[in-house]
């Protein structure tokens, strides 16, 4: 084999490597194989394990971070090429704050967004997947909704219950107006007690998250595309 061509094989040889290390690395911090770029009409945001702070959380605990989801959403909405964003959500909750700043900033991105909950989409996911365009469930994710809950120090004095109350009052109002859902049957749904061990709230199941008026349609990773495909093409 001529010199040139040995260096030229080389060369491609450790441009593959670089490639399959880089994907590797984007798969590890970003869960994703590709960074968004412009080439990409629709770029895919998952939202998986639990939703970090601004505490971190232990090495053993899958989470996603609003550091780097935020960025990611202003690059997607600065990019012209991108017509739509599909959000894959698997989560436990989490921060509060972090993830209503999640939500918030979904909801107010101009391009169509698509929600799809695969596994689960527990506490503050649910107006993660709310704040989508439209929002799809698997027939068995589950979506659990509760009272806020707190952890750590909590003094027990009338401000701290007016607190909870005003926190709560900015989950169920985002929900509402996301949703298709009531705040009477968001409140009945937070504050039942024969559903959770030693606990308040309810599991909805699939189907029982679109009657309840969550969820706009039980589907897939299909029909989520679809669907994205059709917004795209009104817009």
């Amino acid at each position: 084999m001529p010199k040139e061509q040995k260096n030229k094989e080389d060369k491609k040889s450790d441009i593959i490597v670089e490639n399959s290390n880089q994907q590797v690395e984007n798969i590890k911090e970003l869960g994703v194989t590709n960074v968004p770029n412009q080439s990409d009409k629709i770029q895919v945001l998952s939202i998986i394990g639990q939703i970090e702070g601004h505490m971190m959380l232990s090495p053993q605990t899958k989470t996603t971070k609003y550091e780097h989801v935020i960025p990611e959403l202003i690059a997607m909405e600065r990019d012209e090429k991108v017509k739509g964003i599909l959000i894959v959500l698997n989560t436990v909750g989490g921060d509060v704050e972090a993830g209503l700043a999640i939500a918030e900033m979904i909801r107010s991105v101009s391009k169509p967004t698509v929600s799809l909950v695969v596994g689960g989409g527990h506490s503050i996911g649910i107006p993660l997947a709310t704040a989508a365009t439209y929002s799809f469930i698997s027939p068995s994710a589950t979506m659990i909704i509760h009272p806020i809950r707190m952890n750590g120090l909590i003094i027990g004095v009338p401000q701290t219950f007016e607190y909870f109350n005003k926190m709560q009052e900015r989950i169920t109002e985002f929900i509402i107006r996301t949703s298709r859902i009531d705040k009477e049957t968001v409140n009945r749904l937070m504050l039942q007690t024969d559903e959770l061990l030693n606990d308040m709230g309810t599991i909805l199941i699939g189907k029982q998250a679109v009657d309840n008026g969550l969820i706009d349609e039980v589907g897939g990773i299909s029909e989520a595309l679809s669907k994205l495909n059709e917004i795209i093409d009104k817009a």
